[in-house]
């Protein structure tokens, strides 16, 4: 019997295969951090944070910071599921960094602009705070998967937009990019291939208030008008993911704007491969941008917002 699709299912159900399904695609990141949770607040409430420190930093130690925007569609993920513990494990560990990843309201309970605001206020803590948190504040990434690519492609615009916080390196990883579902990679990948075009249309319906938000750059970053001014990026796309075409359009338009930026196609794999056991290559070339980036800004001091 096929697989449902989550519009066949409706949201609760969603959470509960994806949390009940889990298990099968859980890899073992091999190393073990300290690991604690936070409550952050943010407007109209609070959202919870989990914090990944190496176990051997030094008292008083500034490690670099990585904040960790997690995936699923903006409707499901949590910050215990199995590969995200896994991957913010394998980034804290192998990058030697302090990970901060943000549990944001999920939609539809919290639509748009909500996951984005909920982002940058996690962002703007972990930076206020990073002296507790072992980390240095002068040395901050984010970096988020699938819609928490999205996320974090708008929470850099957003912070360039506000006059801060200064985030020196970003990475997008199959990250959404446009509302539009027109492109090309669409039309190939849309269906039989891990994520469906009629899922993405469902996400999307539970994450906006109206079809005009789509227009709007903190959902669409690659309709901001302006990209000038981000910091340094490194976008991985899937090459038989349906999000493929946006996300490297994303990574042009960063060109084109004058932001250092590496696009890496990585073929023959679905969307969200660095969270399967199939993503090991990936990830270790994910923590070697990430640590390239940190000691780039450690001796040219990185970029600040305008």
């Amino acid at each position: 019997m096929p697989t449902p699709t989550f519009s066949q299912i409706g949201v609760e159900a969603a959470r509960r295969f994806s949390r009940e399904s889990e298990a099968q695609y859980a890899w073992d990141p091999g190393v073990i951090v300290d690991v604690r949770e936070e409550t952050v607040p943010v407007d109209g409430g609070s959202i919870p944070v989990r914090i990944y420190t190496p176990p051997d930093a030094a008292a008083g130690s500034r490690l670099p910071l990585l904040v960790y925007i997690h995936g699923g569609g903006w409707v499901l993920g949590w910050l215990d599921s199995l590969g995200l513990d896994a991957l913010c494990t394998y980034f804290c560990a192998k990058v030697n960094c302090v990970v901060v990843s943000v549990g944001y309201r999920l939609s539809p309970e919290s639509k748009f602009p909500g996951p984005v605001e909920d982002s940058y206020a996690a962002l703007e803590w972990a930076v206020k705070n990073a002296a507790s948190l072992g980390a240095d504040a002068d040395r901050v990434a984010v970096a988020g998967e699938s819609a928490g690519g999205n996320l974090t492609a708008a929470v850099c615009i957003m912070a360039r937009d506000r006059g801060g916080p200064s985030v020196k390196f970003q990475m997008p990883i199959v990250p959404v990019t446009d509302f539009s579902m027109s492109t090309e990679s669409y039309r190939l990948f849309g269906k039989g291939y891990g994520l469906d075009q009629e899922d993405m249309l469902w996400f999307w319906r539970r994450y906006l208030r109206t079809d005009e938000d789509g227009t709007n750059p903190y959902a669409s970053p690659l309709r901001a008008k302006d990209l000038r001014g981000l910091p340094p990026a490194f976008l991985m796309v899937a090459g038989l993911d349906p999000l493929r075409d946006e996300g490297e359009a994303y990574g042009e338009r960063l060109r084109e704007a004058g932001v250092p930026v590496t696009v890496r196609r990585v073929e023959g794999k679905p969307h969200d491969f660095l969270l399967l056991p199939l993503g090991g290559k990936e990830r270790d070339e994910a923590v070697a941008e990430i640590r390239r980036a940190f000691a780039d800004t450690s001796k040219k001091g990185g970029t600040s917002p305008p």
